[in-house]
């Protein structure tokens, strides 16, 4: 089996999010780090106009979005419930919430001195100033009302009560984790872990879970040079489609897809595939060949070219 390469850097919460999955599955994997933001000129080869992190790769296949990358990591582990769209609706409409509204806001009322020395420690002050203004333009530019700043604190520590509420047994929605845990775990590691925040201290249930999340740790992870992504593009073939996904009238036709919320810069290429979960993309580019960039439907959207 072809090893996944997964596109991130360190503080990424997103990026914690699927590392701690690969961790929990025991999956071999490859890490290709990339800039904290754009410009990325390697990932807009592989992955087009698409700005947001993580991506991950296996050969000439891009998995943009957590969403789709925690479906690729179910389907390798034999573990369905990590795919978001084999959950209840319970667990899908919880996810919604603490991967938009809930996570801005933690991420928000997670700022700490702390954090920011450990910023300093990765990041030129220049590079500092172009991440905040780039995050403030992308928040500027969002088709969803993202939390201020005075909101954020009252509403991170209400979410943690409500988590410090669920945890009846030792993951969020029953005795095993599902994909809800994941998506709760790194916003609130980017509080405790990053952020040094004693934000967490007064809930017992959630420290204990954390905890047992942290324990799962990265997996089997080596570093390569992001150049060898591209290579490993450039020598593969994408996995073929099947003919119950090529049924889509707009299928051979060129579109663009883009997030629905924030960071809506679109990928353009032409319709390869229509899965009930997922869109696939065919992108030709030069010196790699055709790629095709799997994008999840929900939050997102399809537009004719």
């Amino acid at each position: 089996m072809t090893d996944l390469i997964l596109h991130h850097y360190p503080m990424s919460p997103f990026s914690e999010k699927v590392r701690v999955m690969l961790g929990y599955t025991q999956q071999p994997w490859l890490s290709a780090l990339t800039r904290e933001m754009p410009p990325r000129p390697l990932m807009e080869q592989l992955a087009g106009g698409y700005r947001k992190i993580p991506v991950a790769q296996i050969g000439a296949d891009i998995f943009c979005d957590s969403r789709t990358i925690a479906a690729e990591i179910a389907a390798r582990s034999g573990r369905p419930e990590l795919a978001l769209e084999n959950c209840s609706a319970e667990v899908q409409a919880y996810v919604a919430k603490v991967d938009l509204d809930v996570f801005f806001a933690c991420i928000l009322a997670g700022g700490s001195k702390k954090l920011n020395q450990k910023v300093r420690q990765t990041m030129s002050w220049l590079d500092i100033a172009r991440f905040f203004w780039d995050r403030i333009n992308m928040g500027r530019k969002a088709s969803v009302k993202i939390v201020g700043l005075r909101e954020a604190r009252p509403k991170a520590l209400e979410h943690i009560a409500q988590v410090e509420q669920r945890l009846q047994q030792d993951f969020l929605f029953g005795p095993q984790p599902n994909h809800a845990d994941f998506s709760t775990y790194h916003s609130l590691w980017f509080i405790r872990d990053l952020g040094e925040s004693r934000m967490i201290n007064s809930f017992p249930k959630t420290i204990a879970w954390m905890d047992r999340m942290k324990a799962f740790g990265h997996g089997m992870c080596r570093e390569i040079d992001p150049q060898q992504a591209l290579e490993i593009a450039k020598n593969a073939t994408p996995r073929p489609i099947a003919a119950e996904h090529r049924t889509d009238p707009l299928i051979g036709k060129k579109v663009r897809i883009a997030p629905a919320d924030y960071g809506q810069v679109p990928s353009e290429g032409t319709l390869a595939g229509s899965t009930p979960a997922q869109w696939i993309l065919a992108r030709e580019v030069k010196g790699l060949g055709t790629l095709h960039v799997h994008f999840p439907k929900p939050g997102f959207m399809l537009t004719p070219v």
